[in-house]
């Protein structure tokens, strides 16, 4: 402290030339010195305790970065036994290198990638595999199919190999693909398509340091089929997808499966609800353009059986149901002209509904299909029974026509045939108005030999029936009676329709799944 304020007094000293060396002679100074002498001895003692406090805290920081220090090494030690694996110091790979950044370590920056790899020299080989995750839906209205599938290109560019001491590969995102060179597949005839971006681009691009590529993309594509429903419900439908590059002929890019059939490979949970998947395959062929050349095109091609019974529940039992309900108006007595009408209209109506229904759901298509033969015959079966009961009702009413005018053509004969010299007999007069009562009354009689038509006079205005007496009882002559009246109440074409109506719907049945199954 003594060097310090001596110091700082000989300061004083040389900027104030008249500054006294002896104390006795400082009360002699202006005033302006000693206002500087008096700050120097307040701020001694604050200055001297915070240099102490600023090399304290400097010691401190150094003594806990060295600290810090010493516990991360530790504990990474302590994670690497854990692992099993060796403490000893390992080459450092300069593909992790983080003083590289990935445009400088692939040298994208050095080349032009918007030409293909080898430019102007023999078609660049791209492999392709396809892993089929599912089968999202077949749409018969719009002729066309869903599908998601991992789509995988392999092809080399040595333009990206790099130096590696481990020969391990390098795995990016979407981001890198931007960059660089990538085959133009496209799915042709698709309507259509986009790549997965859930919860990022759904795009995997790994090269490794020779400069093998592969590009692996999630896709989801809708693409036509050409279907053919001529044995619609009872089909079986032939789709394909068809990959092709967009730009590039095969005189510059050669597209091939990887593995030949072993390329595609398919999920075992897959399942439709309509359709049994039968078989998946692969092939390939050369496509031409007229204006553009020849290119090479892979084919996914998959067959499809559609499953019956949804089909038979929803439309050929109901049908079948309706033609049999169509022929019971056969054992409705004719006269019950509101029970067999009212039976016919709502079968016909009830066909209409069905094939409408079934019409709705298919295409527009210009042919014939199998289910529309199904329906159409049955919908003729039940428009001709109703066509039946109209013929039958036509026909009972010309007949009672007639027999009523010979009734009244009875009533008017006024002459009557002798019945003299005939024994035993009874004469009866009827004239046309008799009850159930009175044929009855006829049990006990046998018919009697009639009078020649030229015996009997032009004018005749009653009917006489000569009977005889029968031995036979009384009681079967009524049952034989009563068998009668319903035969002659039952027609004849009734009774025909009854066989031929079931009969033909039996042999049409035979024929047609016969043909279609």
């Amino acid at each position: 402290m003594p060097e310090v304020r001596a110091t700082t007094i000989s300061s004083l000293r040389t900027e104030n030339a008249a500054f006294p060396e002896s104390p006795r002679s400082w009360i002699k100074l202006d005033f302006r010195t000693h206002l500087q002498i008096f700050h120097l001895l307040c701020i001694m003692p604050y200055l001297r305790q915070f240099l102490i406090l600023v090399l304290f805290l400097g010691s401190f920081g150094e003594c806990r970065s060295k600290h810090s220090t010493r516990e991360r090494r530790w504990t990474g030690a302590v994670e690497t036994q854990k692992h099993g694996t060796s403490l000893a110091k390992k080459p450092p790979d300069v593909t992790k290198s983080r003083q590289l950044k990935t445009e400088q370590l692939l040298k994208v920056d050095d080349h032009d990638f918007t030409m293909r790899p080898a430019f102007a020299g023999p078609a660049i080989p791209v492999g392709v595999d396809v892993q089929v995750e599912s089968l999202d839906s077949i749409s018969e209205v719009d002729m066309d199919f869903t599908m998601t599938l991992y789509l995988r290109h392999y092809w080399k560019d040595e333009r990206l190999s790099f130096t590696s001491t481990t020969n391990k590969s390098m795995t990016f995102d979407g981001r890198l693909v931007k960059k660089i060179w990538v085959p133009d597949v496209f799915f042709v005839h698709s309507k259509r398509s986009f790549i997965h971006d859930t919860t990022t681009e759904n795009i995997m691009l790994r090269v490794f340091p020779d400069g093998h590529i592969l590009y692996s993309l999630r896709v989801t594509v809708t693409a036509a089929c050409n279907m053919d429903f001529s044995r619609f419900p009872l089909d079986s439908q032939s789709c394909s997808l068809e990959l092709e590059s967009y730009a590039y002929t095969d005189e510059d890019l050669m597209l091939y499966w990887k593995s030949g059939d072993e390329s595609l490979s398919i999920d075992d949970k897959i399942s439709l609800s309509q359709f049994l998947i039968q078989k998946f395959h692969t092939t390939s062929r050369l496509a031409f353009y007229s204006s553009t050349g020849w290119y090479n095109r892979l084919y996914i091609n998959f067959t499809l059986r559609r499953h019956i019974f949804f089909f038979l529940l929803q439309t050929y039992f109901p049908a079948t149901l309706m033609v049999m309900l169509s022929w019971v108006s056969f054992w409705i007595d004719r006269r019950a002209v509101p029970a067999r009408v009212s039976l016919g209209i709502t079968t016909v109506l009830t066909m209409s509904t069905i094939i409408t229904g079934v019409n709705a759901s298919m295409p527009r298509v210009s042919y014939i299909k199998a289910v529309d033969i199904y329906l159409w015959v049955s919908f003729v079966f039940v428009f001709l029974s109703v066509l039946e009961y109209a013929a039958v009702n036509y026909l009972t009413t010309v007949q009672e026509r007639r027999e009523r005018k010979l009734r009244d053509r009875a009533v008017r004969e006024q002459s009557l045939p002798c019945a003299c010299g005939m024994s035993h007999t009874r004469t009866m007069m009827l004239d046309g108005t008799y009850s159930e009562a009175d044929t009855n009354s006829l049990a006990g009689y046998t018919e009697a030999p009639m009078v020649p038509e030229e015996v009997v006079p032009e004018k005749q205005e009653h009917m006489v029936v000569h009977l005889s007496m029968s031995s036979e009882s009384t009681n079967t002559k009524k049952k034989g009676i009563r068998g009668l009246r319903i035969m002659q109440n039952t027609h004849a074409i009734d009774k025909y329709s009854r066989m031929i109506f079931p009969g033909a719907y039996v042999i049409f049945n035979l024929i047609y799944w016969s043909v279609y199954c």
